[in-house]
C-alpha cells in the first residue's frame, strides 16, 4: 500500500490577516500582517529560509505573537526540526489554544514517529472543532499506527460523513481495511477514492497492489489497470529526452546507480539488499540512495556507508525530486517499491535517468513505459513478456539475495518428535494472502490429518475482531479452534524463534510468501508452495529452486495436498532436512552475496550497453 498518511499542515486565516497590525517602520519595514502574508507565500513556495527570516523578525519585536510562533513551527517541521517545531507550536497553544494549532502539533508529532501524542493532539482539535474534517482523518492515521484499527476505521468514516468527497479519507480507510483483512471492502474504498480524484496517484497505486491478492485478477486485467494508472500520472509529467550523463561505455568510471525506496531499513527490501550492497565492486557500481521517507534504523546505519550519497526526497515534489536525480547525473535509476507503500512512481514518469529499472521491491508491471526493465530470473519470469510494459531482464540465479538475520536464533529440533508425531503446519505473514480459497484447501488438509495443527502468525491477529473472524473462517469448514494457533506481532528474534514450533511452512496462493519463505528456510523449516502463473505467484518457487528444494513445489492444489500429507508422514526425513537446511541455504545462490553482486553488476552494465546501442541507432 502506498501510504499517503495525513492531510497536510494547515495555516490560519488569521495569519493571513493578523490581529497584530501595529506598524513598526523603525525595525520592520512591513506591518505584522504584511510580514506574515509574505512569509506564508515563501513557506508555501518552499522558500523556508526567507519565510523563517520574516517570522523571526516578527517575534523579535513581539515575542508573544502566537501566529508567528505557529508559522515558525511549521517551517521547523518542514525542515525536519521536530523538537523545535513542537516547542514553538506548544508555546502558541499555551497563549491562545485553538483547533488549528493542535491539529498542526499533531502533524508534527506524527512526522516525529509519536503517534500516541499525535492522536491526543487531533482529539483536542476535534474537541474544540467537532467538524474538523482533516483532524478526524489524521486521527485515523495515528490510531492505525497504534494498531487500533477499528477505532481508525471509525475516524475515517467520521471524516467521510463530514466530507463525502474526501478522497484521502477513503484511501486511508482502504489501507486500514487491508490490514484488517477486509480485501473486498478495501478495493471498493480505493475505487471510491480514485473516482473522486482521478489525479490522486496513491489510491490507484494501492488498488494495483491490492488486486494481486485476488486469485480472480488475471494478468491482463492487472496490466490494463496499471496502464490506466500510468496514463493518469503521465499527464502531470514532462519526461526528459536528454540527460547530463555522457553516452559512453562505463569503463573509465563506475556506473552511477540510484535507488528510490522508502524501505532502506528493516523491511524485506532492506533484508534483500543488505548483503548485496556490501559486495558490489565500487569500481563498477557507485550507489546513490534516494529514500522517500526519513525513518531510519540500525539496518539503515549498516548500509548507509555503502552509498556515495544519501539524499532524502521526502517532502519533495515529483518534479523537484526528478530534477535532483537528473542533476546528480544518474545513469541507471532503480525503483525499489513498485506499487507498494511510500513509492514515488510518479517521479519516474519524468524519466530523470536514461535507464530506469524495477527492482527489488515489486512483482508485476508498474505500467510505466518510462521504466525500461523489470529485473527478475528464469523462475519468476519464464515466458511472461505479455504481462509487462517494461522489457524483461533475467538474472542467471535468483533475482533476490537473502541477508541472513543478525539475530542469533538457532535452528530447533523437529517439533513433531515431541508432539507424539502430530505435525504443525505454519504460515507467518499477511492475513490478506490467506484467501477463502486457501482456507478451504488448508481445512481439507487438517481434515485429512486429524491430529495436525495450523499455526498462523500475523500482526493483524493482535486485533480481537480479526482473531475471531479468522477462527470463524475455519469454523465454516468445520475446523475447531483447538486445531489453530493464532499469534500476533513479535520482535524479530521472537518471530524467528516461533519457527521452533513449526514442522512444515505452507505458502499461500496466488500471493505466496517471499521474505517469510527465506526466513522459514533459514530456521530449518521447509516450505510447500503451489506453482503459479505470473511473477508474483512464482516468487516462492524461485526461492525453493535456489535453495535446492524443487520437490516442495506442487503442480496444483491436489498435488499440494498430497505432498503436504506425504512430507508430514516422514518425520525422519523432515528431521534430517531440518538439521542441515540452514547450511544448505547458506551455500545456495539464495544467500551467496558475492555471486549475486557479480550477476547484478553484469545486468546493470548490460542495460547500459543496450542504452548505448539505442543511442547509436537514433544517431544513425
Amino acid at each position: 500500500m502506498n501510504d499517503s498518511g495525513n492531510q497536510g499542515l494547515s495555516v490560519s486565516e488569521s495569519a493571513r490577516a493578523s490581529g497584530h497590525l501595529t506598524p513598526t517602520p523603525q525595525t520592520l519595514d512591513l506591518t505584522f500582517a504584511e510580514a506574515l502574508v509574505q512569509g506564508l507565500a515563501h513557506y508555501e513556495a518552499n522558500r523556508l529560509v526567507e519565510a523563517e527570516t520574516l517570522f523571526r523578525r516578527v517575534l523579535a519585536i513581539d515575542p508573544n505573537h502566537t501566529d508567528a510562533m505557529h508559522l515558525l513551527g511549521l517551517v521547523a517541521h518542514q525542515a525536519g526540526r521536530y523538537a523545535e517545531a513542537s516547542e514553538l507550536i506548544m508555546s502558541a497553544i499555551t497563549q491562545k489554544p485553538q483547533a488549528l494549532y493542535y491539529f498542526n502539533l499533531g502533524n508534527v508529532m506524527q512526522s516525529n514517529n509519536r503517534p500516541a501524542a499525535a492522536a491526543e493532539c487531533f482529539r483536542q482539535a476535534i474537541a474544540m472543532e467537532p467538524d474538523h474534517i482533516d483532524a478526524h482523518n489524521n486521527l485515523g492515521n495515528a490510531l492505525r499506527l497504534l494498531k487500533k484499527h477499528e477505532a481508525a476505521v471509525q475516524s475515517f468514516c467520521n471524516a467521510i460523513n463530514l466530507a463525502p468527497e474526501h478522497a484521502q479519507a477513503y484511501n486511508n480507510l482502504a489501507n486500514t481495511l487491508m490490514e484488517l483483512g477486509e480485501l473486498d471492502a478495501a478495493i471498493e474504498a480505493y475505487r471510491s477514492a480514485i473516482a473522486l480524484r482521478p489525479d490522486f496517484a496513491e489510491p490507484h497505486s494501492n488498488l494495483l497492489f491490492a488486486l494481486n491478492y485476488l486469485a480472480s485478477t488475471t494478468p491482463q486485467q492487472y496490466l490494463d489497470e496499471a496502464r490506466r494508472f500510468a496514463a493518469q500520472i503521465s499527464t502531470q509529467a514532462k519526461p526528459w529526452k536528454t540527460w547530463l550523463v555522457d553516452d559512453a561505455p562505463r569503463t573509465a568510471r563506475p556506473l552511477r546507480v540510484g535507488i528510490v525506496s522508502g524501505d532502506l531499513k528493516k523491511h524485506p527490501v532492506g533484508y534483500f539488499i543488505e548483503s548485496v550492497v556490501a559486495e558490489l565492486d565500487p569500481a563498477r557500481i557507485e550507489l546513490i540512495a534516494y529514500p522517500t521517507r526519513t525513518l531510519e534504523d540500525d539496518l539503515t546505519a549498516r548500509i548507509k556507508p555503502r552509498f556515495s550519497a544519501w539524499t532524502s526526497i521526502a517532502g519533495m515534489s515529483d518534479e523537484a525530486a526528478a530534477q535532483r536525480i537528473r542533476d546528480d547525473r544518474i545513469d541507471v535509476l532503480l525503483d525499489g517499491s513498485g506499487h507498494t507503500v511510500y513509492n514515488r512512481l510518479p517521479l519516474f514518469a519524468w524519466k530523470p535517468a536514461p535507464v530506469q529499472v524495477s527492482w527489488p521491491g515489486f512483482f508485476a508491471s508498474t505500467g510505466l513505459d518510462t521504466i525500461d526493465y523489470v529485473l527478475g530470473d528464469r523462475h519468476v519470469l519464464p515466458v511472461e513478456e505479455a504481462h509487462f510494459v517494461e522489457k524483461l531482464w533475467r538474472l542467471p540465479d535468483s533475482y533476490l539475495c537473502f541477508t541472513p538475520p543478525h539475530d542469533d536464533v538457532k535452528v530447533g529440533p523437529l517439533p513433531m518428535l515431541a508432539n507424539g508425531g502430530a505435525v504443525t503446519f505454519g504460515c507467518f505473514g499477511q492475513l490478506a494472502k490467506i484467501t477463502d480459497h486457501v482456507v478451504a484447501l488448508w481445512s481439507r488438509l487438517l481434515h485429512a490429518m486429524p491430529h495436525a495443527k495450523l499455526f498462523l502468525k500475523a500482526e493483524q491477529l493482535d486485533t480481537s475482531h480479526v482473531h475471531e473472524a479468522t477462527l470463524g473462517r475455519f469454523a465454516a469448514h468445520r475446523i475447531d479452534a483447538s486445531r489453530l494457533i493464532l499469534e500476533g506481532r513479535s520482535p524479530r528474534a521472537e518471530y524467528l524463534a516461533a519457527y521452533h514450533r513449526v514442522d512444515i511452512a505452507l505458502s499461500p496462493f496466488p500471493y505466496p510468501g517471499g521474505t517469510t519463505t527465506a526466513e522459514a528456510l533459514w530456521m530449518g523449516v521447509p516450505v510447500l508452495c503451489r506453482r503459479g502463473n505470473r511473477f508474483l505467484s512464482h516468487i516462492c518457487e524461485s526461492f525453493l529452486h535456489s535453495a535446492g528444494l524443487d520437490t516442495w513445489i506442487a503442480a496444483d492444489e491436489e498435488d499440494y495436498l498430497a505432498r503436504a500429507i506425504a512430507f508430514a508422514a516422514d518425520s525422519a526425513s523432515l528431521a534430517t532436512l531440518r538439521a542441515g537446511l540452514r547450511e544448505q541455504v547458506v551455500a545456495s545462490p539464495l544467500c551467496d552475496a558475492p555471486r549475486f553482486a557479480r550477476n547484478l553488476e553484469a545486468a546493470l552494465h548490460g542495460m547500459w550497453a543496450q542504452h548505448l546501442i539505442a543511442v547509436m541507432e537514433v544517431a544513425e
